[in-house]
């Protein structure tokens, strides 16, 4: 998990305290003169280093965030990812033609088949959400993991195991610039579905990172 603790963690480990502690105060209230019960106690997990607080059911739904309202951070993101995924579909429709290993090719359509939806997925946010948002000061060229233009130059000139090896070294850092922007979105953001789909960013590449580095051992590339 990303060194910040995020409001999903925070909100799921409440409503499962919620429900823990809601059941086991199920049985029978003793009769204190016909009060009304209080309801059950929660658990609210606490900031690193500090002990966690009981609180009463009321208290605990006031300390769940009341606005997600999309900020900068995930206007940023969307915009950046859905460039960063369509230089992945660049260089994994590539693959067919060039690449000698079945795996590689294997793995290059499972890349495209995972972030053409993605990219689908967040022009549909950005849609719903008033459209693209102009980005000051950035340059999409130097976001973490792209290849430059004499990299993918470089790329469509490989063939056989050339490319496969130079496909798994591009794709790589790629992958872990991906998931660093994810992870920044993740500590940064207030959107609730832009931080679902961050987290399948992170899900999925961090996999295939892995798989990918094992292939490159396997294979010697």
């Amino acid at each position: 998990m990303h060194p910040d603790c995020r409001r999903t963690y925070a909100l799921a480990t409440l409503v499962a305290a919620v429900l823990t502690l809601g059941g086991c105060d199920s049985g029978p209230a003793s009769d204190t003169g016909g009060g009304a019960s209080p309801g059950p106690s929660v658990i609210a997990p606490g900031k690193p280093g500090e002990s966690a607080a009981t609180l009463s059911a009321e208290d605990a739904e006031e300390r769940r965030p009341a606005d997600d309202t999309p900020n900068s951070a995930d206007f940023t993101y969307t915009q950046m990812m859905i460039e960063h995924h369509g230089q992945a579909l660049t260089m994994t429709g590539l693959a067919p033609q060039r690449a000698s290993s079945t795996g590689v090719k294997r793995l290059a359509s499972r890349i495209g088949a995972a972030q053409r939806p993605e990219i689908g997925a967040m022009k549909r946010w950005l849609k719903r959400h008033g459209g693209p948002r102009e980005q000051h000061g950035h340059d999409h060229a130097t976001m973490p993991g792209m290849a430059s233009d004499a990299q993918l130059r470089q790329l469509r000139a490989a063939k056989g195991e050339a490319f496969d090896r130079l496909f798994l070294k591009l794709m790589i850092t790629h992958h872990d610039g991906a998931v660093s922007m994810a992870a920044d979105v993740l500590s940064e953001g207030n959107d609730i579905q832009v931080e679902e789909m961050a987290n399948d960013v992170v899900a999925q590449q961090t996999s295939e990172i892995g798989r990918m580095r094992r292939m490159g051992r396997e294979h010697r590339l």
